[in-house]
């Protein structure tokens, strides 16, 4: 009897569902709550055509309103359209004295007096609240009239592969939700930080990190050279028991790193972006999370009781509250948690998003309670606690998650480190990125010291500027025409690890929501796949909308920048050099070859090294120079040894001096090799920065 009732318990809830279950129809289907969420149906809707926004999420905005009040923006002049609007009505909102509630009111009207995040020139405002940012967004919402248009707590079904869409062929006809709902659609678009539809809707992507040697570049895959910022200091001993490798390693630490450059699936550390405050009016208490383990912060305690200090970075915004950041070894990044968050259903996903909190949580109640603490950090960071005004529906943190990577698409166009230094043309540019090539760490892992001891490193860290903005095509927006037709997919755009490293920025989701609206809308009043979108006519669109797509850039790519292969003889980069060490990347002194250059930072002395292995083609006698950029804190003798025929060679060189072959590169002597040329440049004894850059070899006319 029992087993009948539940199986009429389940046939009515099923009956229940299908009936319950709704069908709509829109032009343009829009997919994810994010910040190009927005914009992108904003765009649609001004271009006349029917749009919704379906969405997981209750609040719009993605992290713009969940906590990343300062912006990352690069450089503001490239920002336009509607995402410069954004920051615009936030400037509108902050000049009403009503607005500033917790804190007195700065006078916007007068240059400099809003601090670094008001700009009196352009009336725009790029440090915010949360709650400020979203009642923008909802401010956008309900002057096109879209209220009704955005169907909020709708996931996407991903509980089979495909099981989230309707498709034609290569066309996608509707989504399927959890709820049951059918959205169909003429055009789509992603705006999810994860890539959810696209990968429903059969497009290729990737994720994790590419191999250098993938796309030819020098940032991307395994990053242990690069990973000096937010590194630990000091020696800090990864067992649990110090000292004793059988009572294994503390939590989140690997035992082994792959080598330099090469592709990995790690994703760089996800976070919630902490609102904090010191107002007493305003301030949430952190308390000791339920499920607590001391385990999990012996790593802190143990870097703390080593000095370090840097422990977050605490955005000042307005009303006396923060953005809080990820600053330090170990600090808000929860290191290694989120590698199984993109394969998860929702429920698990939540789970991972929970540790994630719970762990931030901790952190925060152990720098304020532990007597392992310091007692003058304890009483630095004492004072903080959550706002009690924001996110009043999550418990006072961010109702989103900072997704820093999800998926990547991979579509017949990849934007790369190579397009972001403009070394390679884009020519279909939809908007203009222009922040650092910035990756969080993607792991910790062992090391061992000259002396033999076992300590713990953080890896994959990258900060590199690109030198100026450079454009992102439109190709990085569409996929294969063969997978689907009528997708566009502006978040998760088609780009490597480290490219998105710079592009993954609130100003340039904005701006790329707004950009593949316009290319949808022009491909349904065409009736073409969105492939074919005429580019001269979607560029005249999106100037009139005031997208800023033609910029004159301010900072030529790489005026001074060499390419090997236009040099003569054998030549090989530092890319290719084996290390010894932990090298620094550098490209602050021109010229160098390729795309920068390595320093020891004049330090380590003696524990650095490169060693440079050339193949040549026929044995003989060679010239053997070195390029470096000189430079007044250069070592005035750096060490290079040949390995010869003729046995072992060392020859010392003062790069503070211009290198006497176009500045660049210093002839060192000539050598008799058989097969291959073995260059080896070190920081032994030296007294200053030592640098490689590059070592090429020349074939001497034969006797």
């Amino acid at each position: 009897m029992s087993t009948l009732k539940t199986l009429l318990s389940v046939l009515v809830l099923v009956f229940s569902s299908v009936a319950m279950a709704a069908e709509y129809h829109f032009d343009v289907v829009i997919y994810g709550g994010s910040s190009a969420a927005v914009t992108a149906a904003v765009q649609a809707a001004k271009m006349g055509k029917t749009v919704a926004i379906v969405c997981p999420d209750k609040h719009l905005g993605g992290l713009s309103s969940a906590g990343l009040g300062a912006t990352d923006s690069g450089d503001r002049s490239v920002i336009g359209g509607l995402s410069r609007e954004f920051y615009h009505r936030l400037w509108l909102h902050y000049q009403k004295p009503e607005s500033w509630n917790w804190t007195a009111a700065p006078n916007l009207d007068i240059p400099g007096q809003g601090g670094r995040g008001f700009d009196f020139e352009t009336k725009t405002a790029w440090i915010f609240e949360p709650h400020v940012a979203e009642s923008v967004f909802e401010g956008f919402i309900h002057e096109f009239h879209l209220e009704k248009c955005v169907f909020r707590g709708q996931y996407l079904d991903r509980s089979t592969k495909n099981s989230g869409v309707i498709k034609d062929g290569a066309k996608l006809v509707g989504i399927k939700t959890v709820s049951g709902d059918v959205f169909y659609g003429r055009v789509f678009i992603d705006v999810t930080y994860e890539g959810d539809l696209m990968a429903q809707a059969g497009v290729s992507f990737t994720v994790g990190r590419e191999a250098n040697t993938q796309y030819g570049e020098t940032l991307d895959g395994v990053q242990v050279r690069q990973a000096r910022y937010h590194q630990f200091s000091s020696e800090v001993d990864p067992y649990v028991k110090k000292g004793d490798p059988t009572s294994g390693l503390l939590p989140m630490i690997n035992a082994e790193v792959a080598p330099d450059g090469t592709a990995d699936s790690r994703l760089q550390a996800y976070c919630y972006r902490f609102c904090m405050t010191q107002v007493p009016e305003n301030r949430v208490r952190f308390e000791k999370p339920e499920g607590y383990n001391p385990l999990d912060y012996e790593l802190f305690l143990r870097s703390v009781e080593q000095g370090e200090k840097l422990l977050m970075a605490n955005s000042t915004m307005p009303n006396g509250k923060t953005d809080t950041n990820n600053n330090g070894p170990v600090s808000m990044d929860y290191i290694g948690g989120n590698y199984d968050y993109l394969d998860a259903s929702d429920a698990e996903r939540e789970a991972i998003c929970k540790k994630h909190e719970q762990w931030q949580r901790g952190l925060m109640w152990t720098l304020q309670n532990n007597p392992r603490v310091p007692e003058d950090v304890r009483r630095e960071y004492g004072e903080w606690g959550l706002s009690k005004d924001e996110f009043l529906d999550t418990n006072h943190v961010g109702h989103k998650i900072y997704v820093r990577e999800g998926r990547r698409m991979v579509s017949d166009f990849v934007h790369t480190e190579m397009h972001c230094r403009r070394i390679l043309p884009t020519p279909r540019p939809v908007g203009f990125g222009s922040y650092n090539m910035d990756s969080h760490h993607c792991q910790r892992h062992l090391v061992k010291t000259a002396d033999g001891k076992v300590v713990v490193r953080n890896e994959g860290d990258v900060q590199v500027s690109p030198r100026g903005a450079y454009p992102i095509d439109y190709g990085a927006l569409i996929p294969k025409q063969a997978e689907c037709e009528n997708l566009l997919v502006c978040v998760c755009v088609s780009c490597s690890h480290i490219a998105y490293g710079s592009i993954r920025m609130e100003p340039v989701f904005m701006i790329l929501g707004q950009s593949a609206a316009t290319a949808a809308c022009i491909a349904l009043d065409d009736g073409i796949p969105v492939q074919k979108v005429s580019y001269p006519k979607l560029a005249e669109q999106l100037k009139a909308d005031g997208q800023r797509i033609d910029c004159v850039l301010t900072l030529p790519a790489f005026v001074s920048q060499v390419k090997a292969e236009n040099l003569p003889g054998k030549v090989l980069d530092d890319s290719q050099a084996v290390l010894e060490g932990d090298w620094q990347h550098g490209e602050v002194v021109f010229p160098f070859v390729e795309t920068g250059y390595l320093h020891d930072g004049d330090a380590n002395k003696g524990q650095l090294s490169a060693t440079f292995t050339i193949p040549l083609d026929e044995p003989g006698e060679y010239e053997v120079s070195v390029s470096y950029s000189p430079h007044y804190n250069r070592a005035t003798n750096v060490p290079i040894t040949v390995q010869s025929e003729d046995g072992e060679k060392t020859v010392r060189i003062n790069q503070r001096w211009a290198a006497s072959r176009g500045g660049l590169f210093q002839p060192i002597g000539t050598f008799r090799f058989k097969d291959k040329a073995v260059v080896k440049i070190s920081n032994q004894g030296t007294d200053g920065h030592v640098l490689v850059d590059a070592v090429m070899v020349n074939a001497l006319p034969k006797k």
